[in-house]
């Protein structure tokens, strides 16, 4: 009789597979399947995981992003977060940065207790307590609290978006990965366009019970979220193995048997930190993730502060953040598939992070008043911005091979970049600099997404490079994806 679950295989065929993604041996499953027959399985993964790791993201990108929203908030009549609170921009400007701090401390905590605890388990308990932290920023009354809050918002939300990542890795094999995530970081998208258009609808509850209308915002966001966690922990799979049944359980363990992260593998090892940490050409990865993490996080914070700077104005400056955010989520899921479908995920990230870096020098160059001009540069950098993310992250995960590794090198890929990346998206949209239409901004950003295309460009070389030496040792070799 076959075994019910993977954990429960004899202890030689649970050594074998470990031996074939350590490349100990040259053991393939022995079933037959047909291509109409993985895709079957793949649909039926797609079906229940996609939307469920969406909506998570959607949610978490939500109580994210919404103090940019509340910061300016019903601000014609002084009742926006930042003048209730009694903050300077300066200082509102920490509260946001403090929430990046916590981020980058525990991405790679979190991503050992998801192997650990179970991804169903760790998730939900992240999204039930990101959830009750947004809710209690609707009650912060000083700068210090908020601060305070925000840090523990990080904490909690700092596994998620690695995680999700990571969790990918079980399930579907390299060339697989790039549209998903994309589906997944393009929920984030969705959510600064629905964002906009929520904060314009809640902003005519100022003053309803007694609350102005941006703690209306932290409570109304940040309750979905609690509730959405128990649907997570019943119906998340954890792994292929014990989602399929049957016929569909062999394939998926056949069609991953090389690729693949498994869920009986160990979590981390001395051994495997060590190797990961000391492979250099994954910092290459870093590095570039840093640069693009700039844009990523100014345009999450402050967009809502730069449509205001067009010339729109109070409620209005929250409904014009939903273009930009609109085109990124179209452009976001095109690029991706084309980077996975012509194995092509570097040059694909530089094609687009130029297109976004001309779109914030074009910006920048313009004059101030020309708002309609600035506004479709806009749109424009948004879209290059976002896009090059979903391939960049799955060339990453596509060229490290244990799942250990994948683990670790995912969350020291989004803490690094994430989380140290986007502290300077923080600061270099400039209060004082409204009027003259964020020149500094947007030339940091345009900065950053030119290295990210010269970054991108770079690597890709390098593994061309080194494909070309793998080939030389002869044909049956893994080589590194593009």
């Amino acid at each position: 009789m076959a075994a019910d679950s993977i954990n429960e295989m004899e202890p030689e065929k649970l050594e074998q597979l470990g031996d074939v993604e350590s490349g100990k041996n040259d053991l393939v499953p022995t079933i037959n399947y047909t291509k109409d027959e993985e895709r079957a399985v793949v649909w039926k993964q797609d079906r229940l995981i996609i939307p469920l790791a969406a909506s998570i993201y959607f949610l978490c990108y939500l109580d994210r992003s919404n103090i940019g929203n509340a910061r300016i908030l019903n601000s014609a009549a002084h009742n926006d977060m930042q003048t209730e609170i009694g903050a300077t921009p300066y200082q509102f400007n920490i509260a946001l940065m403090i929430f990046l701090v916590a981020y980058a401390i525990f991405e790679v905590p979190s991503n050992i207790l998801l192997k650990k605890l179970r991804p169903s388990r760790w998730l939900a308990f992240l999204m039930f307590s990101w959830g009750a932290i947004t809710v209690g920023l609707g009650g912060v009354q000083t700068f210090s609290a908020t601060a305070g809050v925000r840090f523990l918002l990080g904490a909690s939300e700092a596994g998620l978006f690695p995680g999700l990542v990571y969790y990918l890795t079980f399930w579907y094999k390299t060339d697989e990965r790039s549209v998903r995530v994309a589906f997944i970081l393009a929920s984030a998208t969705l959510a600064g366009a629905f964002g906009g258009a929520i904060a314009y609808g809640i902003g005519h509850m100022n003053g309803a019970h007694g609350l102005s209308a941006w703690r209306w915002l932290f409570i109304i966001e940040g309750v979905p979220s609690c509730l959405s966690a128990f649907l997570v922990y019943f119906f998340l799979p954890d792994y292929p193995e014990e989602f399929h049944k049957g016929k569909d359980r062999e394939i998926s363990l056949a069609r991953l048997h090389i690729e693949g992260s498994k869920s009986h593998h160990s979590s981390m090892t001395w051994q495997d930190a060590k190797s990961t940490l000391t492979d250099w050409r994954l910092y290459g990865h870093y590095l570039i993730y840093f640069g693009v993490s700039v844009p990523f996080s100014s345009l999450s914070l402050f967009t809502p502060s730069i449509t205001a700077g067009l010339g729109y104005v109070d409620l209005k400056a929250q409904l014009m953040t939903v273009p930009p955010y609109a085109v990124a989520y179209v452009v976001q899921l095109f690029v991706s598939y084309s980077a996975d479908r012509f194995n092509s995920r570097g040059l694909h990230s530089a094609v687009v992070a130029f297109i976004g870096a001309v779109g914030f020098m074009a910006s920048a160059l313009l004059d101030p008043k020309a708002y309609l001009q600035r506004y479709g540069c806009l749109i424009l950098a948004s879209a290059g911005a976002f896009s090059c993310i979903p391939p960049l992250l799955g060339w990453l995960t596509s060229n490290v091979y244990s799942t250990a590794s994948v683990g670790l090198a995912v969350a020291l890929n989004v803490g690094f970049g994430a989380g140290m990346g986007q502290i300077p998206g923080v600061w270099i949209y400039k209060s004082d600099e409204a009027l003259r239409g964020y020149p500094t901004g947007h030339w940091v950003n345009a900065g950053m997404l030119f290295f990210v295309a010269a970054g991108s460009v770079a690597l890709r070389l390098l593994y061309g490079h080194k494909n070309r030496k793998l080939r030389e040792g002869g044909p049956d070799v893994r080589l590194f994806k593009l």
